[in-house]
């Protein structure tokens, strides 16, 4: 008995893989407390494995290099977060403040913003309705400071992410070059597989390169903005330097609600025009860093195309919040390298 060949028409085909895409992103977004924390662990491997791949080099079982790369990365988020934990709990004691002077900014401008009525009072119902005799943001309510309460509810969530995180991350980093091994054999298929797992190699070195790379630009900025903000009196330089340096990993987005917030922390700090100094030192030291000092450290063979990057970001934030906003850019270099859309550019070698 001959084999039959069964000839799917390629209409049939593109349906089911639409299909299939769809039910996947159906399935991660219901999932996201579990797929969200795993996929940022395998983002996270992909990036440290090459150290993982130096530790052993230097001797270490693949098990104890694991273990030493999860202690290092866990220490150093630690370390991150208590540098934020100021910035938060200023945020915090700050918000009824913020609500009084962005209430009299809006009594200001009221006279100059005519025909737009309805739209004032959805601000105010959404700033709350401050009195025009007040004087002092007390007279401001703080229903939406969040409390101790609040906080014991998020807690068990919050661990619940990190030890899925921690987990699959060390597991990941332990038995990386199967995991890789077999995706080469599944997907590369009998002919193939060297190739794939060549393609493979390389989406890990190049990220792992471009999110180092990027690590020591954003510390740099970070830097030289809280000496910045500490020579012109702005309070907590050094956290808002970490503010920095955290947000602009989320390329456009990040840079933005910095500006922002330093325009509140302006206003906070200064009276008149001086508002305006710590966005303005902010935006200088951002255009330096984003089309001189990152062009060239970078270099043309690894970049993205904007209109890639800003989708990507806008995509993922909305799919899973912030942690998509981490993965996005990582998601975008692996996918570019593993379709073979990054050409090496000798002219940056």
């Amino acid at each position: 008995m001959s084999d039959r060949q069964v000839i799917i028409d390629p209409a049939v085909r593109v349906a089911v893989l639409i299909i299939a895409t769809i039910l996947t992103f159906v399935a991660l977004k219901l999932g996201q407390d579990v797929f969200a924390p795993l996929v940022l662990a395998l983002v996270t491997g992909i990036i440290l494995g090459p150290f993982t791949d130096l530790l052993q080099r230097a001797g270490l079982p693949v098990a104890f290099a694991a273990v030493t790369v999860l202690a290092i990365g866990v220490l150093s988020i630690a370390g991150l977060a208590l540098a934020a934990e100021p910035l938060i709990w200023r945020i915090v004691d700050e918000l009824p403040k913020l609500k009084w002077e962005v209430s009299n900014l809006i009594e200001e401008f009221r006279g100059i913003i005519q025909g737009l009525d309805e739209v004032n009072k959805e601000v105010e119902e959404v700033l709350g309705a401050v009195n025009e005799n007040s004087e002092t943001p007390a007279a401001v309510e703080d229903s939406a400071v969040p409390t101790v309460t609040d906080a014991l509810f998020l807690a068990p969530v919050l661990v619940a992410h990190f030890l899925i995180f921690a987990g699959s991350l060390f597991f990941f980093l332990l038995t990386r070059k199967g995991i890789y091994d077999w995706v080469s054999r599944f997907l590369g298929g009998d002919t193939d597989q060297d190739s794939f797992k060549t393609r493979v190699r390389r989406a890990e070195q190049m990220v792992s390169q471009y999110v180092l790379t990027i690590s020591v630009i954003n510390v740099g900025l970070g830097f030289a903005l809280a000496m910045s903000l500490w020579l012109v009196g702005v309070p907590a330089p050094f956290v808002w330097g970490v503010a920095a340096t955290l947000l602009n990993f989320v390329l456009y987005l990040g840079p933005l609600v910095l500006t922002f917030s330093l325009l509140l922390a302006g206003l906070f700090a200064f009276d008149g025009i001086t508002v305006l100094v710590p966005p303005l030192i902010f935006l200088t030291l951002n255009v330096i860093e984003s089309q001189m000092v990152t062009p060239s450290m970078i270099g043309r063979h690894i970049s993205v195309n904007p209109l890639l990057v800003f989708v990507s970001l806008l995509f993922w934030l909305w799919f899973w919040g912030p942690i998509g906003g981490i993965i996005a850019i990582p998601l975008l270099v692996i996918a570019l390298v593993m379709l073979n859309l990054f050409e090496d550019n000798p002219e940056t070698t």
